[in-house]
């Protein structure tokens, strides 16, 4: 294979492992908005929390149950991960949203990036300061296409990500839940009228985000074997990007939103320079906002159910 496209296809590659990441963290930020408006700034800090569960768990499994497949380690690992970040997600809706639910927006966001701070805090208080590694859950297994290297969390990470973003797509077209959830974002005082319990939708909301949040963290954990606890803030920052990039309030936008961004920085990163990357995604924030604010796909307008 030529060098150059060998080049190009690899940092495709990154681009997308990165990217798929970005767009389930994003995923989360666009559900809030859709329901509330508002942007919840301590998302990232819980995908931060997500991959330090994830290690958490990954460490109990490998020394407990060594000899276990490594799909049944990973299965308890991303389990043990949402379950965590899910109860945390309903913990800050009750805790830093719902009781200012009649207050001005701004309040809420300030609220919001308390939160961010205590989780961080927290975070460091219990692993400490330091970046922590991550233990080898996985074979180290490589697929070899023609001098592009695919490793076995890629593929993993492709899979994951997809299919539930498919899930999720088809939870808020196709479930009883999903209409509520469309019926609060439109007119939360008419889905109230109707009888649809509007804490209850914003809760779930919430549940939903912070659990794609948290594979998202374990997926990142284990891509890049180690984490610390200043992660979850520019990973957020980034993934709120790719939501306005795509479009805020749009769950097919986040999706293409992550994905876009996550290329454009692998490119960045592959052909001038890796420590430019983060210099790269905001660069590309600020030509959007300047040209076309509403995202690729415009901001989403709820359709009446």
């Amino acid at each position: 294979m030529n060098p150059e496209l060998q080049l190009f296809l690899q940092q495709l590659l990154n681009g997308l492992t990165i990217g798929m990441v970005y767009a389930l963290i994003a995923l989360g930020y666009t559900m809030v908005y859709g329901v509330l408006q508002l942007i919840n700034f301590a998302h990232g800090e819980v995908f931060m929390v997500g991959g330090y569960l994830a290690l958490t768990a990954a460490g109990l499994a490998t020394s407990l149950w060594a000899g276990l497949p490594f799909w049944v380690i990973l299965l308890f690992l991303f389990l043990f991960s949402i379950l965590g970040c899910s109860l945390l997600g309903a913990v800050i809706e009750r805790t830093a949203y719902r009781p200012l639910r009649g207050s001005p927006k701004l309040t809420a966001l300030i609220s919001s990036i308390g939160m961010s701070f205590v989780l961080q805090n927290a975070v460091m208080l219990i692993y400490g300061s330091k970046e922590q590694s991550m233990p080898d859950v996985l074979p180290r297994w490589q697929l070899d296409l023609g001098g592009v290297t695919v490793s076995l969390i890629q593929l993993i990470i492709f899979a994951t990500a997809l299919s539930l973003m498919a899930l999720l797509t088809l939870f808020v077209k196709r479930t009883r839940m999903g209409k509520a959830m469309r019926a609060a974002s439109e007119n939360p005082e008419a889905a109230s009228l109707m009888g649809i319990s509007v804490n209850g939708v914003i809760r779930t909301t919430f549940v939903l985000g912070s659990a794609l949040a948290a594979v998202g963290g374990s997926l990142f954990a284990m891509n890049y074997g180690s984490l610390n606890f200043h992660d979850g803030y520019l990973a957020g920052i980034k993934a709120f990007t790719a939501a306005v990039f795509g479009g805020i309030g749009s769950i097919p936008g986040a999706m293409i939103g992550g994905v876009l961004l996550g290329v454009f920085e692998g490119f960045g990163a592959g052909y001038i320079s890796s420590e430019w990357k983060d210099v790269f995604a905001f660069g590309l924030l600020i030509i959007l906002l300047l040209f076309r604010p509403s995202g690729i796909l415009g901001e989403n307008v709820p359709e009446k159910v």
